[in-house]
C-alpha cells in the first residue's frame, strides 16, 4: 500500500464509487437497525429497497456488490492502456498480482475469520474483496492482451461455459438445470473444493455441517466475477476515448439497456441469482451500473456538477480503506461509552444511536485522510 496525491481522475467514478461505499457503510449500518426501532409496516416496506432478495430476482440494493467489481473495471483502461504495447510486463504482472494477494489477505480478515488464527474457523473465499481480486485478475490480464473485440469474444464465451456448466452438467444429484440452493452445481463444486473452509461451515457430530443460510457460490461463479469486471472495463474503455461526451454517453444508456433487457430475456431460462452469479445476473447488473455510469457521467463530468460531493469523495477515493475499517474494526464502543446512560431514554433507538457513532467516527477518520490527501491504495 501507498500513499500518494491526488491524481488527475475521472471525476464521476470517484463520485459514484463513494455512493457505493456509501451504500454499503453508512445505509446498511443505520437503515436496519432503525427498521428494528420503528417496527412500522410502510418502513419494512421500505426496506425492500435496501434488502437482498433471498434467492431469484434482483433488488436495488443488489446491485451494490457488482457496481462495486464493475468500477474496479472502468479504472483499468486509465491505468493500464500505456502497458499493453510494452514488451517487458513483468512489472505490471507485479502490480496485479500485488493487489491480487493484498485483497484476497483483506477478504479473508473481513469475512474469512483470519483473525481469529483459528485454522479451524478460516474460510478460504468468502468475501466481496476476492470476488473483485478473482474479476479484476481476469480483466486485467485480457485487457493487456486481447484487442478488444477479443475481451468481447472472451466475456461472451465466460458467460456461456457457466451456464453450459449450469444446465448440463449433473454430478451426484446436483446441477443439470437444478437451480435451486440445495441441488445447484456451483454449490456442489464450493462444498467439494472448499470444504470445511467454506463460509457458513461448522463441526457437528464428528463431521463438518453445511449451513442452510449460506448459499453464496465462489468457484465457478469466478467466471462471471471475470465478466463483470470486464464490463467495466468496456465502459472505461468507451469513456476513455476520444469520441464527444454526448456519444459516449448515449453508448452507456444504449449498451445498459441492452445488457438489461437481455438479461431478463435470458433470466426466463436461466433465473437472475446474485448468490450464484449467474450470467443472466450479470447482465441484469452490469446493464444498471452502465445506466449509473451515464447518470454520473453526464451530470457531474458533462454538465459539470462536481461541487458539493465533498461526503462521496471521501468515501470514493479510500474505498478499500472504507470497506476494511467498517468490516474488521467496531467504534461502537465509543458509543457505548458517550451515550450509556441514554439506554434507558431512547429505548428501541438506541441500538441506532450507537450504530450512528460507529459510523461518524469511521466518517472522521476518512475525512481526515481526506483532507491530507492520504490515499491508500492496493
Amino acid at each position: 500500500m501507498k500513499n500518494s496525491s491526488q491524481p488527475q481522475r475521472l471525476a464521476s467514478l470517484d463520485i459514484l464509487r463513494g455512493f457505493d461505499l456509501f451504500c454499503l457503510v453508512v445505509l446498511e449500518s443505520l437503515l436496519h437497525p432503525l427498521a428494528n426501532a420503528i417496527n412500522s409496516d410502510w418502513f419494512h416496506q421500505l426496506m425492500w429497497a435496501f434488502t437482498h432478495k433471498e434467492w431469484e430476482g434482483f433488488s436495488s440494493w443488489d446491485l451494490v456488490m457488482p457496481l462495486f467489481l464493475f468500477m474496479s473495471g472502468v479504472s483499468i483502461p486509465f491505468a493500464f492502456s500505456k502497458y499493453k504495447t510494452d514488451t517487458n510486463k513483468l512489472p505490471i504482472y507485479r502490480r496485479i498480482g500485488k493487489r491480487v494477494l493484498l485483497l484476497w489477505i483483506f477478504g479473508m480478515m473481513c469475512q474469512g475469520n483470519l483473525l481469529a488464527l483459528d485454522p479451524q474457523n478460516i474460510a478460504f473465499f468468502s468475501n466481496t474483496l476476492q470476488s473483485i481480486a478473482v474479476g479484476y485478475l481476469i480483466a486485467s490480464l485480457a485487457f493487456l492482451h486481447l484487442r478488444q473485440r477479443n475481451q468481447f469474444i472472451l466475456a461472451g464465451a465466460f458467460l456461456f461455459i457457466y451456464w453450459a456448466a449450469m444446465t448440463f452438467v449433473s454430478v451426484g444429484g446436483f446441477g443439470g438445470g437444478n437451480y435451486t440452493p440445495d441441488g445447484n452445481l456451483a454449490e456442489w463444486i464450493d462444498r467439494t473444493v472448499l470444504g470445511r473452509f467454506r463460509d457458513g461451515v461448522s463441526w457437528e457430530n464428528g463431521s463438518w455441517s453445511f449451513a442452510p443460510w449460506y448459499r453464496y457460490t465462489w468457484i465457478l461463479s469466478s467466471l462471471n466475477f471475470g465478466v463483470t469486471v470486464m464490463t467495466g472495463v468496456f465502459a472505461g474503455m468507451l469513456l476513455k476515448s476520444n469520441k464527444p461526451e454526448l456519444v459516449k454517453i448515449k453508448w452507456l444508456i444504449y449498451a445498459g439497456a441492452a445488457m438489461v433487457a437481455l438479461g431478463w430475456l435470458w433470466g426466463l431460462e436461466h433465473p437472475v441469482i446474485k448468490k450464484l452469479w449467474t450470467s443472466s445476473m450479470v447482465l441484469v447488473s452490469s446493464g444498471y451500473c452502465f445506466l449509473l455510469m451515464a447518470l454520473f457521467y453526464w451530470w457531474i463530468d458533462y454538465r459539470k456538477h462536481n461541487q458539493g460531493y465533498t461526503v462521496l469523495r471521501v468515501y470514493g477515493m479510500n474505498s478499500i480503506t472504507a470497506y476494511m475499517i467498517t468490516n474488521v474494526v467496531s467504534f461502537k464502543c465509543v458509543g457505548q461509552s458517550l451515550f450509556y446512560g441514554l439506554e434507558q431514554y431512547t429505548g428501541n433507538f438506541y441500538p441506532v444511536l450507537i450504530s450512528l457513532c460507529n459510523v461518524s467516527v469511521i466518517y472522521v477518520i476518512l475525512w481526515l485522510m481526506y483532507k491530507h490527501k492520504l490515499f491508500l491504495k492496493v
